[in-house]
């Protein structure tokens, strides 16, 4: 039966959050074979459920959780704003966003820990593990549609800040330059730039501007126009200007230099300075311009305060 977290879901993504483990193909084709009935008829992968609907499954085997994977923790973060509708937290660095890869558990399963009674809450964007900063979640699924919709449509604002290393190019301010998703050769996950006439290429816009100036190092505001997996790390890299402490596409050896504290009076910088600070977008429901904005993580504003001024 659909209750409220199902309604307005397609079914063959309703079919996935139901059967957790079992490969997508194998949705696919028991939704085409007319082995899953909603409400007795047969229903296509597009099929929007209504609350009340009776989904029939045929029986499946669904890989079975190891007795010993960890639980996911509850765990709350900081709330930048939550009503009826949704939630907005400052997620930190170092906590992934949901389980997979590798990774047991994240903000997602933590949170539905903590909040036993939430019927409903999904991720309505994503950030990567090592990025801080806002996290926008939907507490009913009209809300979800709806922002994620703004997403796509890039009605939303995304305002992130990034250290770089050397001094960015002032007339630099707009970077459009195809990225490509590929995996390297021990199977991690990688994006490149490529030409706009490369067939897997999918164009990608940022906009960057100069916060402020120090001694080796730029402090920028990046705003996305296209949310592109590792977009800002890879644009920014590709323009000679990593960001700190980027594990992926970085500086290395200064990575290693700033995590021992050398050059820093002894302070330890351990993480990709990369925070989304600010996202304005279209409340669901009332549709107003809701902008948020979240303070540097404090190891990030001490970090600036060791730098040098430019001579």
């Amino acid at each position: 039966m659909v209750d409220e977290a199902g309604e307005g879901q397609r079914l063959d993504n309703f079919l996935m959050r139901l059967l957790k483990g079992v490969p997508k193909t194998h949705v696919y084709r028991v939704i085409r074979s007319g082995e899953v009935r909603v409400n007795k008829g047969r229903a296509g992968a597009d099929t929007r459920l209504l609350i009340g609907d009776e989904v029939r499954v045929p029986p499946v085997r669904v890989a079975q959780r190891p007795a010993d994977a960890p639980k996911a923790p509850p765990r709350e973060f900081p709330v930048l704003l939550e009503d009826d509708h949704l939630l907005v937290i400052d997620k930190p660095a170092g906590v992934a966003v949901h389980g997979g890869s590798g990774v047991s558990f994240g903000v997602i399963e933590q949170l539905r820990q903590a909040r036993p009674q939430a019927r409903f809450l999904e991720l309505v964007h994503r950030l990567d593990k090592e990025t801080s900063g806002i996290l926008l979640l939907a507490k009913k699924r009209s809300a979800l549609t709806a922002l994620q919709e703004q997403f796509r449509s890039r009605e939303t604002g995304k305002t992130y800040a990034a250290l770089v290393t050397g001094a960015w190019p002032a007339k630099l301010k707009v970077i459009d330059v195809a990225l490509h998703k590929y995996l390297d050769a021990a199977g991690e996950r990688r994006v490149r730039t490529v030409g706009d006439d490369h067939a897997d290429g999918r164009r990608s816009v940022s906009l960057v501007k100069i916060v402020h100036s120090y001694e080796h190092y730029s402090l920028l505001d990046v705003t996305i126009k296209t949310g592109r997996t590792h977009q800002i790390r890879v644009h920014l890299a590709d323009a000679g200007h990593p960001i700190v402490g980027d594990d992926k596409y970085g500086d290395f050896a200064l990575n290693k230099q700033l995590a021992r504290g050398e050059g820093l009076h002894g302070l330890r910088f351990e993480r990709m300075f990369l925070h989304a600070r600010r996202l304005a977008f279209d409340h669901p429901a009332s549709g107003e311009r809701v902008e948020l904005q979240a303070a540097l993580p404090a190891e990030c504003a001490t970090l600036l305060a060791r730098l040098s001024e430019p001579h």
